[in-house]
C-alpha cells in the first residue's frame, strides 16, 4: 500500500463526511472519476451535496471497503 493511501482503521477516525478527493484516495481511484460518477448518480458511496459541492458520508465510505 503506498504510503498516502489511508487504511481502514485511518478511514475510520475521519470526520462524519469527507471531501470527495479524499474519498477517492481511500477507493484509489481519481478525483475526477469520483466526481463522474457523483454527477452520473452512480458513486458506490453516500454523497451529501452541500453548499455547491459534494461531501462523502465516512461511514459509507467504512461499509464499502469492509466489504459490508
Amino acid at each position: 500500500m503506498a504510503a498516502d493511501t489511508p487504511t481502514l482503521d485511518d478511514i475510520r477516525s475521519w470526520p462524519a463526511t469527507v471531501s470527495v478527493p479524499k474519498a477517492a484516495t481511500a477507493l484509489g481511484v481519481s478525483r475526477s472519476y469520483l466526481h463522474d460518477l457523483i454527477k452520473r448518480n452512480e458513486a458506490p458511496v453516500k454523497v451529501l451535496p452541500l453548499d455547491g459541492r459534494h461531501r462523502v458520508i465516512t461511514a459509507s465510505l467504512v461499509r464499502l471497503l469492509e466489504g459490508s
